[in-house]
């Protein structure tokens, strides 16, 4: 790419993140995509892919391989504190997460496609929706209109505060984390405070149960771990004494299985609990993330793009702790999710000063378009 073509991706990449949208509300960051993309004379555009979800499509000449490529649509609810000129112009809302910048980075491979389509089969750009509540890749894989893509590959990339700048960073297997919200609500009865013997205070039981969960990883060998985010009891109301208590916790581990099984046990354990204190209990899960799963073939694919661009490359042997809805796809297809270094000293993903790197979007677009030319010329 020229220094005219990134200076504009560059500049459409601040365009993108001073007007961020939540999960689910992307539609205006979905139409200023659509608009970039209808200057690179993409062969088909396909709509409606779970929400806002939509992908741009280039076709080869010749049958082959169905190459996707995926990037987020969404932001995140939390405050920016940056003193960049185009920091977010939405109270509350920020892409402090870099997904303007994998947003970015995917339309600068459709500025080379548009150049130079592929030989054989074709080459998806997706732009998935609601990345950051795990719904929206299932959203997609569900849509009527993903019938029309079978895709033989999906590739994505994460940028990664901590790691060298442009760095790429490789992992066969399980790649990040599957995870999943537990919602636990605990039902007891009010009384007067003064007379507390009245009632049936959910108190001691919620103490144990976020003593409990925390430790409940300890009964299983496999990676797992449960993290109390959130609590809460009763009302402030200081002549009440409280009925109901609430307890918010995410549970992680490497691997959807034992996932199922943490679920299980955690379910169990507040049950317990809740007999024990003759509580009523109830129990929900939200926000589900599969594994990404890195198939072999595929990352072959992206290792040897990278030496072929002399990429410095980093081979990680422990999966990533966060999650990453990409792992949806990995039931349905050959997929891979790579890291992209964006700095040793940068911000990190979810804080308030953090900032897509610009200086890492050409090496995302070069190593995305060396891995098309491998598989589709």
């Amino acid at each position: 790419m020229n220094k005219s073509e990134i200076a504009h991706l560059t500049n459409f990449r601040k365009e993108l993140h001073s007007y961020p949208e939540l999960s689910g509300e992307e539609a205006a960051t979905s139409e200023r995509l659509k608009v970039f993309f209808k200057n690179l004379n993409p062969d088909e555009f396909i709509e409606d892919l779970g929400g806002h979800g939509f992908a741009v499509v280039y076709k080869g000449s010749n049958p082959g391989p169905v190459t996707l490529l995926r990037a987020e649509l969404d932001a995140l609810p939390i405050l920016e504190h940056g003193a960049i000129k185009h920091i977010s112009q939405v109270p509350g809302v920020s892409h402090l997460c870099g997904h303007d910048g994998h947003m970015a980075i995917l339309c600068g491979v459709g500025i080379v496609l548009s150049q130079e389509k592929p030989l054989n089969g074709s080459v998806v750009i997706l732009f998935q929706p609601s990345e950051e509540t795990g719904e929206g890749a299932s959203q997609v894989l569900n849509s009527e209109n993903f019938k029309k893509i079978v895709p033989d590959f999906a590739f994505a990339l994460h940028n990664l505060p901590g790691y060298d700048k442009n760095q790429i960073v490789l992992k066969k297997g399980a790649f990040t984390a599957a995870s999943k919200g537990m919602i636990i609500t605990f039902t007891g009865n009010t009384s007067h405070a003064a007379h507390p013997e009245d009632g049936n205070s959910p108190a001691e039981a919620m103490c144990k149960a976020v003593i409990g969960l925390e430790r409940l990883s300890e009964s299983i060998s496999e990676f797992s771990m449960i993290t109390v985010i959130h609590a809460v009891l009763g009302e402030v109301a200081f002549g009440t004494t409280p009925g109901e208590a609430k307890v918010m916790a995410t549970i992680r581990t490497y691997d959807d299985d034992v996932l199922e099984r943490l679920g299980k046990f955690a379910t169990k354990l507040v049950e317990l609990i809740a007999k024990e204190y003759r509580l009523e209990v109830s129990v929900s899960f939200r926000d589900h993330f599969q594994a990404v799963v890195n198939e072999e073939k595929a990352w072959e694919y992206v290792n040897e793009s990278a030496k072929d661009l002399k990429l410095k490359t980093k081979h990680i042997r422990t999966p990533f702790r966060w999650s990453e809805d990409f792992g949806h796809f990995s039931s349905v297809t050959n997929t891979l999710l790579f890291g992209l270094g964006a700095g040793k000293k940068h911000p990190q993903l979810h804080e308030g000063t953090y900032d897509f790197p610009d200086d890492v979007i050409s090496t995302g677009v070069n190593l995305f378009s060396e891995v098309v030319r491998k598989i589709n010329f």
